[in-house]
């Protein structure tokens, strides 16, 4: 599930504070990471334990309409194809998913608040209604809707990100990435069989691998990359660049030159586009202005050596955006 790019961000996370601090040991800091993306994939299961939740608070307003002294003809015969919605049946059964939930003490039992705030934002929305009253639904249609809750009211509810901090602070800026994961789970489950296709933490070994090795060599690298860094920013002292600044360049720099099958020009872009999110405004220019010259500098003395899909772009400095977009689908 989780992907390079995420894998990154986790990393640079536990990196600075790493070298704030500078109390951990290598080991305390890779359980660190690993921890952290771990905690994504718990809530990645929190959000498909979402859908069943929602269908029992929609039975429960259902039942109560029912009781009451005059009840309306709308509650008298409700409309029940959100609680009869197979997909969400198809996750309530999913043995996996529930056992996986259960043994990281995973439920929305404890937040009926949260739940029926997400709830009163679903039915409120254009989808819900129109999934609601269309003449006829397929299996398609249960799909979509579960889709459009997890893609669309997750994404934009305030609260709900803030929520989420609230709850563990490894899940800050994770939903829209985990609850597209979630999303495109739902999209793979099967009409026939109703089996739900749980991703695993790690899409394969290498991103693992990926994941320790980036971490390592950064920090071993520390000192020498810093040198690269203050070589190359004369106008600048080291105390005066952004720290974050400083562990994303630390990063690039290992991930060029310990990461031989990836290109260079798909490290630059992660690494600025991660910049622009996670540091000041000027941030992404300067880093891209800096790790420019470094480059350049490490290919002049031979150290920059590519193999396989890593050779992309090596003799064009203009690497066409088609290619790069194909490498990072095919990397993350």
């Amino acid at each position: 599930m989780i992907n390079r790019r995420l894998i990154r961000i986790k990393a640079l996370q536990v990196l600075f504070a790493f070298f704030r601090n500078e109390g951990d040991s290598l080991s305390a800091l890779e359980r660190e990471l690993f921890h952290s993306i771990e905690k994504s994939y718990h809530l990645y299961l929190l959000l498909l334990l979402l859908p069943e939740n929602m269908v029992e608070h929609a039975q429960t307003k259902i039942e109560l309409g029912k009781q009451k002294f005059r009840p309306s003809p709308e509650e008298l015969n409700p409309n029940l194809r959100f609680v009869q919605n197979k997909a969400v049946a198809a996750l309530a059964a999913c043995k996996e998913l529930q056992a996986k939930a259960n043994d990281n003490r995973l439920n929305w039992n404890r937040f009926p608040e949260v739940t029926k705030s997400l709830f009163n934002h679903f039915v409120a929305s254009d989808f819900y209604n129109e999934y609601m009253n269309a003449e006829q639904s397929s299996f398609a249609d249960d799909k979509a809707v579960l889709v459009n809750l997890l893609s669309k009211i997750l994404n934009a509810n305030d609260d709900f990100e803030t929520f989420l901090e609230e709850q563990s602070i490894y899940w800050n800026d994770d939903i829209e990435f985990v609850s597209s994961m979630a999303a495109k789970t739902v999209k793979k489950i099967d009409e026939d069989t109703s089996l739900v296709p749980l991703m695993s933490l790690f899409t394969n070994a290498d991103d693992e691998e990926f994941a320790k090795r980036l971490l390592r060599k950064t920090v071993l690298r520390h000192r020498e990359n810093l040198e690269l860094i203050d070589k190359f920013t004369v106008n600048w002292e080291l105390d005066r660049i952004a720290a974050m600044d400083i562990v994303i360049m630390e990063m690039a720099i290992a991930e060029i030159l310990e990461f031989p099958t990836i290109p260079v020009k798909v490290s630059m872009n992660e690494y600025i586009d991660i910049a622009k999110f996670y540091s000041t405004e000027q941030s992404n220019s300067f880093v891209n202005g800096v790790l420019d010259k470094i480059i350049a500098h490490l290919k002049e003395n031979g150290q920059i050596q590519k193999q396989g899909r890593g050779l992309i772009g090596e003799n064009d400095e203009q690497l066409s955006s088609e290619n790069i977009n194909s490498f990072e689908d095919e990397d993350n």
